[in-house]
């Protein structure tokens, strides 16, 4: 059983250092923070603080191309998901459910469907509307 916690956090630790990085972590915060808050000592406030920091350590430590201190990130959050599955091991199911989530959302870029209407007249000229853009040209190209 000890090596299925040790593999499970380490599942959910490299998913999680992997989502500080994406348009999604907002929302991915949410859940880790739900996750760790009444377990333990952990309240939702102090969770979310320290996702923050990790996250900012995170970005300083690819901005410096600093693998040491991004391995930190991994290593310390490797160490909170193992020692709350050891703690609370029926929590196990609980992050198998959030890593399927972040999985399917991994595998499908994140998107979700986007339904737009325009409507109240006419329009003379180009209508974007979307979720986001990555790049966006009109007219011709000299």
């Amino acid at each position: 059983m000890e090596a299925e916690l040790m593999a499970l956090a380490t599942a959910g630790a490299t998913a999680l250092v992997q989502q500080m990085a994406t348009d999604g972590w907002t929302r991915v915060r949410e859940r880790i923070a739900g996750y760790f808050a009444g377990r333990g000592s952990a309240d939702l406030d102090s969770v979310q603080s320290d996702l923050d920091t990790s996250q900012a350590e995170l970005a300083l430590a690819r901005r410096e191309d600093d693998a040491e201190a991004a391995a930190d990130v991994l290593a310390d959050w490797r160490g909170r998901l193992r020692r709350t599955l050891r703690a609370d091991p029926e929590s196990a199911a609980e992050l198998r459910s959030l890593l399927d989530e972040l999985a399917g959302e991994s595998a499908t870029g994140g998107r979700t469907d986007v339904h737009n209407t325009i409507s109240g007249g006419t329009q003379h000229g180009a209508v974007v509307q979307t979720g986001t853009i990555g790049s966006l040209h009109f007219g011709r190209e000299s």
